[in-house]
């Protein structure tokens, strides 16, 4: 019987609308000086800590794509991208305020597709798919991606409330292990 291993997630470094305090979700934002200062410190990090990661897979989006090839560099692990993992798409919600009341309270429906948009329950499945194909696998692999993708991983592997799931989330270049 193969032996339960374990993933690393990553989500990427600051972006302008991480300072803006925007909903990025779908839209195609790119990293802040900083987020890329951010992302090869990652990338230092995980040589320190001398982490054993076989394949990095990363979002499409040019946020996560910047801070899997700045790791990738440092590190000399193999990166390619996972189109399931980018991040969900928030419809009418994107550009605006990441702590709007209206927001907060559309994000209590799991099944809201946000008039355009992805709902949770679209998004999780497409990730625990992802998730339980990784499981299967004989590789460690580091997932690169975005904070609504942090909360459905979390999601995965813990008991959650829906309030604990909304209140969820992940710093930016942050790197969490999760075991299976």
């Amino acid at each position: 019987m193969k032996q339960q291993g374990h993933i690393y997630f990553v989500r990427h470094g600051q972006t302008i609308w991480n300072v803006e305090n925007k909903i990025c979700g779908a839209t195609d934002i790119a990293l802040t000086e900083l987020g890329h200062k951010q992302a090869i410190e990652t990338g230092k990090k995980i040589i320190e800590e001398g982490l054993v990661v076989d394949e990095i897979l990363y979002s499409p989006l040019v946020r996560a794509a910047d801070t899997a090839k700045h790791i990738s560099e440092i590190t000399g692990v193999p990166a390619r991208v996972e189109p399931r993992l980018k991040e969900q798409n928030f419809g009418k919600w994107e550009s605006t305020p990441r702590d709007g009341k209206d927001f907060a309270r559309a994000k209590e429906d799991f099944c809201c597709r946000y008039e355009g948009g992805e709902s949770m329950l679209m998004l999780a499945q497409r990730i625990y798919n992802l998730l339980d194909e990784i499981k299967a696998q004989d590789k460690t692999y580091m997932l690169v991606a975005h904070n609504g993708i942090a909360r459905i991983v979390q999601s995965y592997f813990s008991e959650m409330s829906n309030a604990e799931f909304a209140a969820f989330g992940v710093k930016n270049c942050e790197v969490k292990r999760y075991d299976f």
